[in-house]
């Protein structure tokens, strides 16, 4: 049997991802796969970056946690196919994860990810589970 939390459990482990991370994070939108993790160096452009609010996750509930408000960049850094995201604090990477449209199944869904300079954009899409349920 696989070890399973309560949903309280699986709430707080989520609201502590945010609290790590810390307040007014940076979070890039980069061409090309994701870094084998975190730690690893950057890949890919650049393609557009995005000062986040304080408070930039909805508190987590049933085991699922949020983005909290428009997260919308009005003018893309340079061109290209966005492919996946680094959340950042500073220079450390605490999350990373895939990019597609919406509908695409990526773990963070663009209105567009085809990114041209200048252009605006919106995050539809981006949530945390907790599968431990």
């Amino acid at each position: 049997m696989a070890i399973q939390f309560s949903v309280a459990v699986r709430n707080a482990r989520l609201d502590a991802i945010e609290s790590a991370i810390g307040v007014s994070p940076t979070l890039e939108i980069r061409s090309g796969a994701p870094p084998v993790n975190p730690a690893a160096a950057d890949t890919g452009t650049v393609l557009a970056t995005l000062a986040l609010p304080s408070d930039y996750m909805a508190a987590a509930s049933a085991g699922s946690k949020q983005l909290l408000g428009t997260w919308q960049d009005l003018a893309a850094d340079a061109t290209g196919t966005a492919g996946h995201f680094r959340l950042k604090q500073g220079a450390t990477t605490h999350m990373q994860g895939t990019i597609t449209a919406t509908g695409g199944g990526g773990d963070m869904l663009l209105d567009n990810t085809s990114l041209a300079t200048g252009q605006q954009f919106t995050i539809n899409g981006f949530t945390i589970n907790e599968p431990h349920a």
